[in-house]
């Protein structure tokens, strides 16, 4: 009799066991949730109505990008870090901006340390040469103009070698992270503003672009295969 129950507890015992095991591969499986970039990346993030789920968007960094043409043949393009806009790029453009703004995280981390800020926005701005000879520049002349507010940038962190020189030779591309106070609303209108030159892009057709790619990623991902339990 003791030999029977005995033998019925191990049985449980290697039940459970297999059970644990089969949750644990399951836990396992479920990729991390990346928070915003410049941001905690709490739970209630996830409920935020703008929030959707990464791998389902199709657009090109050129089509969330702020564009300013100075008269000197520069070329400024400016693409904001927000993880509910990024999630909208195709899956190789949102991991390639990321990996970017985590590759930065102590950089970004010690930036709000130094400004005190409960948050922050981040952009990936982009100076672009087109004349002949040396074109200058200053990056903490590209301002913002948003909710009825200018504002320039709080903080830098150069992405391309020789950025701190603020200079660029025909074709020349420099880049960098520039951090503005997290007041800036991407999903209210905005514009740019670089050497007195106002930028070019109608950020109220981005806005529209973003909403209608937003919603059918929402699509994508409701009709997409739903991994096995």
């Amino acid at each position: 009799m003791m030999h029977a129950a005995k033998h019925t507890a191990l049985a449980v015992l290697a039940s459970v066991l297999c059970a644990c095991a089969s949750t644990s591969t399951i836990v396992a499986q479920v990729p991390p949730t990346m928070p915003p970039a410049g941001q905690s990346g709490t739970q209630a993030d996830t409920l935020d109505p703008n929030w959707i789920p990464a791998g389902f968007g199709t657009l090109r960094q050129d089509d969330i990008a702020l564009k300013v043409s100075p008269a000197n043949g520069l070329q400024v393009r400016a693409i904001p870090l927000d993880e509910r806009i990024i999630r909208l790029l195709s899956p190789d453009s949102y991991r390639s901006l990321r990996e970017l703004v985590t590759s930065k995280d102590r950089e970004l981390l010690a930036v709000k340390e130094r400004n005190r800020l409960p948050s922050y926005s981040i952009w990936y701005v982009s100076f672009f040469a087109q004349e002949q000879g040396e074109t200058r520049f200053s990056p903490q002349e590209f301002i913002i103009n948003n909710t009825g507010r200018d504002f320039r940038p709080l903080d830098m962190l150069p992405i391309t070698p020789g950025f701190g020189e603020y200079r660029l030779t025909q074709r020349e591309v420099q880049s960098a992270l520039l951090i503005f106070d997290g007041q800036v609303d991407v999903n209210q209108p905005l514009s740019a503003l670089m050497e007195s030159t106002p930028s070019v892009t109608d950020w109220n057709r981005v806005i529209q672009r973003i909403e209608r790619e937003r919603a059918l990623v929402r699509s994508r991902a409701a009709s997409a295969p739903k991994p096995p339990i």
